[in-house]
């Protein structure tokens, strides 16, 4: 058994391992282990960048909805409260004669 000798390696990597069965069937021929280095760690704009602009856009568009039905209802209060003002009693009292119950 040969010794390991710890001037040949670098510092802070481990030598990938094979799996006991794939060695041994390779019966003592050589093995060549190709060990690609990690991706280099970068910090883009676009990692970020892109799921805020989203989260911004859905909350503007959820905003636009809500302004939007505000707008409809203080629209509906409004016509509302002008169609009583300008009938009176007497669109009063038809008003009550329309939206009576069917059911009697």
């Amino acid at each position: 058994m040969q010794q390991h000798d710890p001037h040949h390696t670098i510092p802070g990597h481990i030598a990938p391992h094979i799996p006991a069965d794939l060695y041994q069937q390779l019966d003592g021929r050589p093995i060549v282990i190709i060990q690609t280095p990690a991706p280099a760690q970068t910090t883009s704009v676009r990692k970020w960048a892109v799921p805020v602009a989203i989260g911004l856009a859905g909350a503007a568009g959820v905003l636009g909805v809500v302004a939007a039905a505000v707008a409809v209802f203080d629209y509906a209060a409004r016509t509302a409260a002008f169609i009583g003002s300008a009938t009176g009693p007497i669109g009063l009292g038809l008003s009550l004669k329309l939206f009576q119950s069917k059911n009697k």
